[in-house]
């Protein structure tokens, strides 16, 4: 929460809760809040903000141009429901607290301040007139006069762009942006010719595209066109929506990255403000990681494929090679002798090309029939199977050593396509990744080279969900691994869950429906379930919940529970004991 004022002479950073500025020349701090608390909030998030609107960055108040002023978020955690943690490793062990709203529970209270850094004062911004239960997106204006904020309803099918006064504290309505389902949070809001115009991303078609604005709201030109999207470049996590990678100004040009040229891939684009001389300046085949200079006149790319490690380069704007930065050891990767991937589609029940790669022994023989593992992700627009190097094809290279075939494989509501893909999931999430699942599972059993009663499936998060979902309904799979997987909805945080699910309140029906803890009983094939106890994002409740009702029906399962480790069970001796079991149950299993 560290950050210098754009005039580079003071420090902003936040200290128990509350907002301090530590002004360099003069080597002085003063407090620009003092009200903070356990639960209230000063310039940091709480973990649902952090989690699900901000990206996993804790970004919660914002520098004014002239470095006169900081808007910030206050967020009162009180009403929050409060989920606890045992650290077991003191004799006596502590217990950990984490304020965590779930499905159709209470969210935290966030309002909007502006402070002056001079003499401390916040103005309250005022959204009288617009309810609202999420702020989720805070931005400056050039002018430092005016701040633009983004409010989300709790139903999450309506986002509002609004302009506040710095000095008021009073809000102009400026555009409002609707689905059906559920509105996604982007980060690209650019402001262009001194504030007068603005690019804003907006998925209206049913594609994420570009468009120009007036700053009152008035829609200029839809800047670019078609059935493909505009995304994040290639070196993003797949929750990050920020296609726009620089704007020159002075010259009307527009850089971004899109899938225009292949779903599976990221090329780095330019367009004229007006939507005029498109073109790909992306040369090399496979997934670009794009960062511009701040004049825009060079960018680095990283680039990789299913083929090529990452190599950095420098470039200047119009895409002329300039030097090679960064490559991988050419002769160690040779030393490896790694297997690369087959990618290819596989049609769904409806023709639907879903998305699938597979990876086979270097001494693959076609007479034989191999073992198949499945790996899946499924989460919304959370595509795996891309151009692009993957470092799991290291681990996937053991498997390989040991006689399997490795295989993954995208629904297509992950597939990033198309918010209409995504939408198909609106409130039944589950039924439609698991039919598309089912058919790719049965794709691979026609294959002569694959043994069809020895399939297995696994995933993480989401694709831990996918898995629990696939062996308690279907009978596809013979064996199958959930790591940190939500088991039922009513369990997960009210932002994400609501937003693809509605609320519990509104939709019990579809809650009921997607509850793999109802539905454990009919568990086919072995099973194994991991868990980190310290998982504060997919809280182990969800495990225990499924294993309580396995227990109930009398079905024997592997269980693997980590201590006090979270979401990613990330550090390296549980890394390396997770991969270790998941191999062994693979080899007794499949």
């Amino acid at each position: 929460n560290v950050n210098f004022s754009p005039d580079g002479n003071k420090i902003s950073y936040v200290r128990s809760n509350n907002i301090y500025i530590y002004d360099i020349p003069s080597q002085t701090e003063k407090a620009i809040t003092t009200d903070g608390t356990e639960t209230l909030l000063n310039g940091t998030l709480n973990w649902v903000y952090w989690e699900e609107i901000f990206g996993r960055r804790d970004i919660a108040y914002w520098w004014s141009n002239d470095s006169k002023a900081i808007a910030y978020l206050q967020t009162d955690e009180s009403p929050v429901s409060v989920i606890y943690y045992s650290d077991f490793k003191p004799a006596v062990p502590n217990v950990i607290k984490q304020r965590y709203p779930k499905t159709g529970g209470t969210n935290p209270i966030v309002k909007l301040g502006i402070a002056e850094i001079e003499n401390a004062k916040t103005t309250w911004v005022d959204f009288t007139g617009i309810p609202y239960e999420y702020i989720i997106r805070v931005k400056w204006l050039p002018d430092s006069r005016n701040v633009s904020v983004q409010l989300m309803n709790r139903r999450q099918d309506e986002n509002n762009l609004l302009f506040a006064d710095r000095y008021t504290g009073k809000t102009k309505f400026i555009l409002k942006e609707t689905d059906p389902c559920w509105v996604n949070v982007s980060d690209d809001l650019h402001f262009i010719k001194d504030g007068k115009e603005f690019l804003w991303v907006s998925e209206r078609t049913g594609y994420a595209h570009i468009y120009r604005f007036a700053s009152d709201g008035k829609l200029i030109n839809q800047v670019t066109k078609g059935e493909w999207a505009v995304v994040a470049s290639g070196g993003s996590a797949f929750w990050v929506r920020k296609a726009i990678s620089a704007i020159d100004d002075k010259n009307g040009i527009i850089y971004f990255t899109a899938q225009e040229k292949s779903a599976t891939e990221k090329y780095l684009y330019s367009i004229k403000f007006d939507g005029s001389a498109m073109k790909r300046i992306s040369k090399e085949e496979g997934t670009h990681a794009i960062n511009f200079s701040p004049d825009t006149k060079f960018y680095f790319d990283s680039y990789s494929n299913i083929k090529t490690p990452p190599v950095l380069s420098l470039h200047k704007s119009d895409g002329t090679f300039l030097k090679q930065l960064g490559k991988y050891d050419e002769e160690k990767l040779a030393s490896l002798d790694l297997q690369r991937p087959e990618q290819f589609t596989i049609p769904a029940r409806d023709g639907f090309p879903l998305p699938a790669e597979i990876m086979k022994p270097k001494d693959f023989d076609p007479n034989k029939k191999y073992p198949l593992i499945i790996y899946l992700y499924g989460g919304p627009s959370a595509a795996q199977v891309l151009n692009r190097w993957r470092p799991s094809i290291y681990y996937d290279q053991v498997l390989l050593d040991h006689g399997f075939l490795v295989a993954i494989i995208d629904p297509r509501s992950a597939t990033a396509i198309s918010k209409k893909l995504e939408n198909l999931i609106f409130g039944n999430l589950g039924q439609v990744e698991l039919q598309d699942l089912v058919d790719c599972a049965r794709w691979f059993k026609k294959q002569s080279y694959i043994d069809s009663t020895r399939i297995g499936v696994w995933g993480w998060s989401g694709g831990g969900t996918f898995t629990l979902n696939a062996l308690s309904n279907s009978k596809e799979f013979k064996a199958g691994i959930a790591v940190a997987a939500v088991t039922d909805w009513i369990y997960y945080d009210s932002k994400f869950g609501e937003s693809v699910m509605n609320s519990p309140q509104l939709n019990p029906d579809g809650y009921v429906n997607a509850s793999l803890v109802r539905t454990a009983k009919n568990l086919h094939g072995r099973l194994m379930i991991v868990h980190g106890t310290y998982d504060d994002n997919v809280h182990i409740q969800n495990a225990y919940a499924f294993m309580e009702e396995l227990i109930r029906a009398n079905i024997m399962f592997d269980l693997m529970i980590y201590p006090m480790r979270q979401h990613g069970i990330s550090d390296r001796p549980a890394q390396i004991h997770l991969y270790n079991t998941m191999l062994e149950f693979w080899k007794k299993n499949l």
